[in-house]
């Protein structure tokens, strides 16, 4: 593959990808010996008291879509360049991704002094019938551990009129207390949905839903002392991120058609005391013009205002 002439698309060079694709197949190994031997950050939270993720869980769960492409993710070799030149940005302290993208990424070389969440459930397909049932199908807590990772994330789709929201609940609690147990981070991304009568779901975004959603993720498990919540923007961030006191950080969510207002949206709930800081993917691996090194430059800037810094 060679460079287009936009020299702002991400490319991993034929090297790495012919490597990459060489050690998967004739050394699984490197897998196990990549984990063991990776540095790991001396902390979760910057030197400026902050977190900066890159999200990179949607293909596991068959949301490939970005924008107007709907197989936008679907093309590895393309999503690891992007991902790779995210994490390269200083202020980015690392990945949230399921075990493929993470050991893909900790083969090419990626993840070095980074932090790492490990995605746990994501067995709600997007577009199926079930997708409301997020069954644990990644990282359990022991294998987290055991990989030396910083944590586990787990969505948990919340809705009323779904009997399956009970048993992602309970997936829920007994993953934070197992994560918890293990001195390890249980980041919970709490969602209410509303499933209207055609099937359609829609996600709330009004303050009582998003309260609702906090209040419930803070009380799963057997403590909440490892527990942080991973929480969208909204239109009232004070009053829905006054509904704890875990720490936060916002997700960044489907990509609108203007980047200006997704900035303007994340500060504003950036400056809340409990945000600790922020977790992006698909907003910022494909931003419309394919820059992915100013998409991250941008983000970083308003975590780095939102805290008290002067724009650089």
């Amino acid at each position: 593959m060679t460079a287009t002439a936009d020299i702002r698309v991400p490319y991993l060079s034929d090297a790495q990808w012919e490597g990459l694709l060489t050690t998967r197949a004739t050394d699984p190994r490197a897998v196990s010996k990549a984990y063991a031997a990776r540095r790991r950050p001396t902390g979760l939270l910057s030197e400026r008291g902050t977190i900066f993720l890159v999200a990179a869980d949607h293909p596991a769960r068959g949301a490939l879509a970005s924008g107007g492409d709907a197989m936008a993710m679907a093309d590895r070799r393309s999503l690891l360049a992007r991902l790779v030149e995210a994490l390269e940005h200083p202020d980015v302290d690392g990945v949230l991704g399921s075990p493929d993208i993470v050991e893909e990424l900790l083969l090419l070389g990626a993840l070095e002094g980074k932090v790492v969440i490990g995605s746990m459930n994501r067995g709600g397909l997007d577009g199926a019938t079930w997708t409301m049932d997020d069954r644990f199908t990644g990282y359990d807590a022991a294998s987290i551990a055991a990989c030396g990772l910083e944590g586990g994330k787990m969505l948990l789709r919340i809705d009323d009129r779904d009997p399956s929201t009970a048993g992602t609940l309970e997936g829920c609690a007994l993953a934070v207390g197992e994560l918890a147990a293990l001195g390890l981070v249980a980041m919970v991304e709490p969602l209410p949905y509303h499933r209207s009568d055609d099937g359609s779901l829609r996600l709330l975004k009004d303050t009582p839903a998003l309260a609702r959603a906090i209040t419930i993720a803070s009380a799963l498990g057997t403590t909440s002392a490892h527990t942080w919540l991973k929480m969208p923007s909204c239109d009232d961030p004070e009053a829905v991120f006054n509904a704890t006191t875990l720490p936060c950080v916002v997700l960044g969510g489907v990509p609108s058609p203007e980047p200006d207002k997704d900035l303007e949206s994340w500060g504003r709930a950036l400056k809340q005391p409990t945000v600790r800081g922020l977790v992006v993917g698909r907003a910022l691996l494909y931003p419309p013009d394919g820059d992915v090194r100013s998409a991250v430059a941008a983000a970083a800037t308003v975590l780095r205002v939102a805290h008290g810094e002067a724009p650089q």
